[in-house]
């Protein structure tokens, strides 16, 4: 496998997340296999207490594709300068032809063996949430709108000596309104933007009730299908069941030594056995050649007698 070679594509290449007061916020990558190779992949992070990776570990089919989620923990206050030092590193390396995601084991990953490993390095990057923006005051300065409204084409009637006569309303309320033309016209221009402010206003207001109604209903469905202490509680499994291999393994190597141990005293033992046994062979076949045979003893008291009783004759 070359050093080069890329076995993964990874996009995006940063991880935005929306960030909220004291409020979950999730986004995605994909993990793209370009090669031709089963292909197994491992996310870590910097703060393993303030994400959660779903799933954070698989197996990547030849050329197909797999998404991981990274849901971030709710955070209490703003981060200085609105940036995050946390680090995402996702590993993938091949594995052999037909693995499944429960077959990965921790040495897939280890370089120690000489095996090859792509590294790709996600940074965290914090987005403020959409908001719409409000118009600013009419010269810099909030204006009352006035009571009275601008009427261009009524008529007033006066009385005037018993006798009704009609009048431009204009003019009979030019006491009551701005004398500069100028005026008028910033007059009416700041009451349509008032009226379009109300109306940006209320949409905004509408907006951000939905808003916090999806996002509230969002948190808690993320809270019920990814809980907080879902990772500490596999942590806390996965170091017990570390620690119960530990004292299997213990105990297998007192075993081993018990028996060791047995096998040398049995050894020792056995030679010991045959070193008497050659001891007494050796004094026996002493014994036999000091000493005369009984055959012989028995030959030699036949002939004696034998002898005897010739004698006698």
């Amino acid at each position: 496998m070359g050093v080069d070679q890329v076995l993964v594509g990874i996009q995006p290449q940063e991880l935005k997340f929306t960030f909220e007061l004291k409020k979950q916020s999730s986004c995605s990558a994909q993990l793209t296999n370009n090669s031709s190779e089963y292909i197994a992949f491992k996310v870590k992070t910097t703060s393993p207490k303030r994400y959660c990776v779903r799933p954070n570990t698989g197996i990547i089919l030849p050329r197909s594709a797999c998404d991981f989620t990274v849901t971030m923990q709710a955070l209490k206050e703003a981060p200085s300068d609105f940036q995050l030092k946390d680090k995402f590193l996702v590993q993938s390396t091949v594995v052999p032809y037909g693995t499944t995601d429960e077959d990965i084991v921790p040495s897939f990953f280890s370089k120690e063996n000489g095996r090859y490993i792509q590294e790709n390095k996600l940074k965290v990057v914090l987005v403020s949430p959409p908001t719409l923006a409000l118009p600013e005051p009419f010269n810099g300065t909030s204006i009352q709108k006035p009571a009275y409204e601008i009427i261009e084409s009524a008529e007033t009637c006066i009385a005037s000596n018993d006798v009704s006569q009609h009048e431009p309303a204009n003019e009979v309320s030019n006491s009551k309104m701005p004398s500069n033309s100028n005026e008028v016209s910033d007059l009416k221009k700041f009451s349509e933007s008032k009226d379009d402010n109300v109306e940006q206003e209320s949409i905004h207001q509408n907006h951000k009730s939905n808003e916090t109604h999806i996002s509230s209903d969002q948190a808690f469905n993320e809270v019920d299908s990814i809980p907080p202490s879902l990772v500490e509680k596999d942590i806390e499994e996965l170091r017990l069941k570390l620690g119960n291999l530990e004292l299997k393994l213990n105990e297998a190597e007192k075993t081993i030594m018990n028996l060791r141990k047995e096998k040398d005293s049995a050894s020792q033992e056995g030679n010991k056995l045959q070193q008497e046994i050659a001891l007494l062979r050796t004094k026996c076949s002493a014994r036999v050649q000091a000493g005369f045979p009984f055959l012989f003893v028995v030959y030699m008291t036949l002939a004696g007698l034998a002898l005897g009783h010739l004698l006698h004759l």
